[in-house]
Formats: C-alpha cells, sequence, structure tokens
C-alpha cells in the first residue's frame, strides 16, 4: 500500500524551510511515498490548524511538519517551539494518524538550522512511514 502524506511547512525562515521542503520530497519519492497535498504557513506556530484540517481527510495518511525556530533576543523561540509541538502530538493521538515533527529549535542559532536541514527533514519523512506500519499492527 502507498502511503499518502501531506507537508506542511513554514514560510519563516524561508532560505531553511524551502530547502527542507526540497529534502523531503526528494525522501518521500525514495520511499514510494505519494505527497497527496503540500501546504504553507506563515510561521510554526500556525502549523496546528493546517494539519487538523489534513487529518480529517481520508487521502492523508500522515503528516510531516517542516519549520525552523532560530533563536532570537528574547525566549519566543522556546514558547512558539514548545506551543506548536504540543499541539501537534495531541492532533497525531486525536486523529490516530503519523504527524511527524521536523520543526528545528529552539535555541538554535542559524548556522545549526542549515546544519540540520536534510537530517531532520528525511527523518521527518521517515518517522511518517515507520509510525504509520506500526499503527497497521496494532
Amino acid at each position: 500500500m502507498i502511503l499518502n502524506i501531506a507537508i506542511v511547512v513554514s514560510e519563516f525562515n524561508h532560505e531553511i524551510t524551502s530547502r527542507m521542503l526540497e529534502v523531503a520530497l526528494e525522501k518521500a519519492r525514495l520511499l514510494k511515498m505519494k505527497v497527496a497535498q503540500t501546504c504553507s504557513v506563515p510561521g510554526v506556530y500556525d502549523m496546528p490548524i493546517v494539519v487538523d484540517a489534513l487529518l480529517r481527510k481520508e487521502t492523508v495518511d500522515g503528516v510531516v511538519t517542516l519549520g525552523a525556530v532560530i533563536k532570537g533576543q528574547t525566549r519566543h523561540d522556546e514558547l512558539i517551539a514548545n506551543v506548536a509541538a504540543r499541539a501537534l502530538s495531541e492532533l497525531s493521538v486525536r486523529y490516530q494518524k503519523p504527524v511527524s515533527l521536523g520543526i528545528t529549535g529552539p535555541g538554535m542559532s542559524e548556522r545549526q538550522a542549515h546544519q540540520r536541514i536534510r537530517p531532520v527533514s528525511e527523518r521527518a519523512v521517515e518517522a511518517v512511514q515507520k509510525i504509520a506500519e506500526e499503527l497497521k499492527k496494532v
């Protein structure tokens, strides 16, 4: 069975997140997954409402989220990353569909964000596949 996924990507830190999307699409092709839909949102904080709408669709088996939360002058990055992670986790449990956390940060520099593009994006796609496989066994 081919896994139909959706990808939600943050526009904030576009230089990084656009590359994350390219890597995720490449990985999904290699794993023979079908990317049913790709959605852009202004920032990581804005992801949960779109992920919720995607998970309601019978044609979507799981969602990959991609974003980069870079440390600024305040601890705002911690707040954003924590709120988003919690909301995305709750959506995954509610719908019993995998939602991977391909969001880097908080507390990272722009240089660190660039270094994490490939590994985090690839793991986010792999995670959706592995969780979907495990859910079939339960």
